[in-house]
C-alpha cells in the first residue's frame, strides 16, 4: 500500500506542470476568442502574427475537412493518451525528473486541446510563425507544450538529463 501512495505522490509532484500548461493554454485561447474575430491577424514581429483560426483536424489540419466524425476520434485519442501518460508518470522512478517534466507537458497540452474539441468541436489556434509568404500552420500553447515535452523526451532517450540509477528498486 505504501508503494502505491509513493507512486501517486510522484505523479502529484509533477501535476503542477500539467496544470500550468493547461491554464496558460486555456487563458490564452479565451483571450484570443474574446478579443479577436475569426481569421483576424495582428502583426507582432516581422515573422510572427497572432492569427485567430479554428482547427477541426489534428496537427497540420490533418482530417480538418472530414465531416465532423474526426472531432470524437481525436477527443477519444487525447483521452486515452492522457490516461496512459498519467499511468506512466505514476510508474516513474524518483530520479526520472526530465521524463516527468516532459510527460507532464504533453499531458497538459493534450488536455488543453481535448477541452477545446469537446466544448467547441475545434481547437483554437492563434500563433502564426512565417517567413515571407510561407506560414507554419497556426498553433497554440497546448501544441507548444506537447512539442517541448516530446523534445525533452527525445533528449531523455539519448541519456541527456538522466541521473545515474543507483537504486535496485524498479
Amino acid at each position: 500500500m505504501w508503494q502505491v501512495t509513493v507512486k501517486y505522490d510522484i505523479m502529484l509532484k509533477w501535476l503542477w506542470v500539467s496544470v500550468l500548461a493547461l491554464i496558460l493554454d486555456q487563458i490564452s485561447k479565451i483571450a484570443v476568442d474574446g478579443s479577436m474575430h475569426l481569421y483576424e491577424s495582428i502583426s507582432i514581429m516581422p515573422f510572427f502574427n497572432l492569427t485567430y483560426v479554428h482547427n477541426t483536424g489534428a496537427a497540420f489540419s490533418f482530417l480538418a475537412h472530414a465531416g465532423g466524425w474526426q472531432r470524437w476520434l481525436f477527443a477519444g485519442l487525447a483521452l486515452v493518451i492522457s490516461v496512459a501518460i498519467g499511468i506512466w508518470i505514476t510508474r516513474l522512478k524518483q530520479q526520472e525528473v526530465l521524463l516527468a517534466v516532459a510527460l507532464s507537458l504533453v499531458l497538459g497540452g493534450a488536455v488543453g486541446n481535448l477541452i477545446d474539441r469537446v466544448l467547441y468541436g475545434y481547437v483554437i489556434d492563434f500563433l502564426d510563425v512565417y517567413y515571407q509568404d510561407w506560414h507554419w500552420p497556426a498553433f497554440n500553447i497546448a501544441d507548444s507544450a506537447i512539442c517541448v515535452g516530446v523534445f525533452l523526451m527525445l533528449l531523455e532517450s539519448f541519456g541527456i538529463g538522466r541521473a545515474a540509477d543507483t537504486s535496485t528498486e524498479s
